[in-house]
């Protein structure tokens, strides 16, 4: 199967770029443009990829790694560039370039290796750092019609995935998308390669995909299905339990499991009378299965999300609600990592989770900007800062909904042309079971069994954006969530309330 998908993959691009060796080369048009934005956070209790290692947050000691810094206030400052090229060829031939250049911290410390890998470090001191990241490197091609009369295209390299990102999956890899244009229907096919293991070895991860959208009246509509095909599971890991092998053989830090699942998704955007909505709604199933011991259980993945968005404009304002439910876990057949023989809270082998999940590596949790303080807003060098926010680039995880649910309404006034006002209250539950998606408080009298609460908090926000030119903004945003029963915590052999998490967040932003 692995050598007739390489195959046939390599069949299409010699189809693609053969058929037009012999078109005549337009002039060349090169472009330039970027952005550039710098953040400052200054908050409580809500720390940056707060326990990120882990799919599910109910083991009590999860929390040890940041029980220092428990209702102490974090501050920091942290910049990101983006510097595009493009060189365009005529409508049918492109090539793209993405640079990044991230500074996790302004003043941070020097990670100077042997091989100089120093990226996200740009805000040492004295700067000079090797710290120039190559995100996105591909080529746009349009493709002769070889007797099919509809546009197509095909876009080759390291590129983004992204399917609906603040709800579901942004992620850059090598990969192949197409594009077939039969109106008033866009099908856009998937292939990624996001782990190549040894060549003559099946132990790779593949993703296959298709989108189509349509342009009905004032909608757009559109549907897709999603399938991570892991051979290997997680994709690395740093746990001295991976089997020693012989180096250059198998890299030892490749994870020990396999598995398999699938994301089917639809969603509707459009206007309908004087008001804007959006609408989304995703399943994801599947299993993950240890791949090298006998008699070990699979843990099968079950889950769903849905998201509906109203907007009312008027003259200068704007009002609108938003709802979003996302289903939660077993605390006592679901463990930290979700993985085959690992034990839940009440010792016996995890077998299930139930919570809605997001594919390994997807940036939806920091893309999703709901809130300031729940959830995460204006994803900067350092990811975000939600109180529920959790990524893992190697593993299936939570993103930003998994295990919670809101209900928000917001207002907006566009006070001047360069001053824009937002106001918005959530209220936040919980839908997690047999547990907490992030508090880890336990029952009376017990040290491991979970308390089931359902209030998370209410939180208020506000929100500021300032046009200073044309190109450039400035931002200022602070919200304080009144935390409820669902964010105790067990620490120090009691359970503990925190104080109320609050954040005040700027963004500095020149795009060009």
């Amino acid at each position: 199967m692995k050598k007739l998908t390489v195959l046939g993959l390599a069949g299409l691009l010699v189809l693609a770029f053969g058929a037009t060796g012999y078109a005549q080369a337009p002039k060349l048009d090169f472009k330039a443009s970027g952005a550039f934005w710098s953040d400052t956070y200054y908050m409580k209790n809500t720390p940056p990829y707060h326990a990120t290692a882990g799919i599910y947050r109910v083991v009590p000691t999860a929390l040890t790694s940041t029980a220092a810094g428990l209702n102490r206030v974090y501050s920091y400052l942290d910049t990101r560039a983006h510097l595009r090229f493009d060189a365009i060829m005529g409508k049918e031939l492109s090539g793209t370039f993405l640079f990044e250049i991230d500074s996790t911290r302004w003043g941070a410390a020097s990670n100077a290796t042997a091989n100089m890998r120093e990226a996200g470090n740009f805000g040492s001191w004295t700067t000079d750092r090797t710290a120039v990241e190559v995100k996105n490197i591909y080529i746009d091609v349009g493709l002769p019609y070889f007797g099919i009369p509809v546009p197509m295209t095909v876009r080759v390299g390291a590129q983004p995935l992204g399917i609906r990102p603040g709800f579901f999956l942004y992620s850059d890899g090598m990969g192949i998308q197409g594009g077939i244009n039969i109106a008033p229907v866009s099908i856009i096919p998937y292939y990624y390669k996001a782990l190549e293991g040894v060549d003559y070895t099946a132990d790779d991860v593949d993703i296959y995909g298709l989108q189509a959208i349509a342009k009905i009246s004032t909608f757009t509509i559109g549907g897709y299905g999603i399938y991570y095909a892991m051979n290997t599971y997680p994709f690395q890991v740093t746990t001295a339990a991976v089997p020693a092998v012989a180096p250059g053989v198998f890299p030892q830090t490749m994870g020990t499991y396999r598995a398999n699942m699938w994301w089917l998704g639809f969603y509707a955007d459009g206007k309908a009378g004087p008001v804007n909505i959006n609408f989304d709604f995703v399943y994801d199933k599947g299993k993950v299965k240890e791949r090298d011991t006998a008699g070990v259980d699979d843990v099968k993945y079950s889950g769903w999300a849905t998201r509906a968005k109203i907007d009312y404009p008027w003259e200068k304002f704007n009002f609108g609600v938003v709802g979003m439910y996302a289903t939660g876990a077993d605390a006592k057949k679901t463990s930290a990592t979700g993985l085959p023989g690992s034990a839940t809270t009440t010792g016996v082998n995890s077998t299930k989770v139930g919570s809605y999940v997001v594919p390994p590596g997807s940036e939806m949790a920091p893309i999703n900007s709901e809130s300031v303080v729940a959830y995460s807003i204006w994803a900067g060098a350092s990811g975000g800062c939600g109180v529920l926010e959790t990524s893992n680039y190697n593993s299936l995880s939570r993103g930003g909904f998994g295990g919670s649910w809101f209900a928000k309404l917001y207002g907006s006034a566009s006070v001047t042309p360069w001053y824009k006002v937002t106001f918005q209250g959530l209220y936040i539950g919980d839908t997690t079971k047999n547990g907490n998606t992030w508090g880890t408080a336990v029952k009376t009298g017990s040290t491991t069994l979970l308390r089931d609460d359902k209030d998370i908090g209410i939180e208020f926000d506000l929100i500021n954006d300032i046009s200073i030119y044309k190109n450039l903004t400035f931002s200022f945003a602070g919200g304080v969530m009144w935390a409820g029963d669902a964010m105790d915590i067990y620490t120090g052999g009691t359970n503990r309330s925190p104080n109320n998490p609050w954040a005040i967040r700027t963004r500095l932003q020149y795009l060009f």
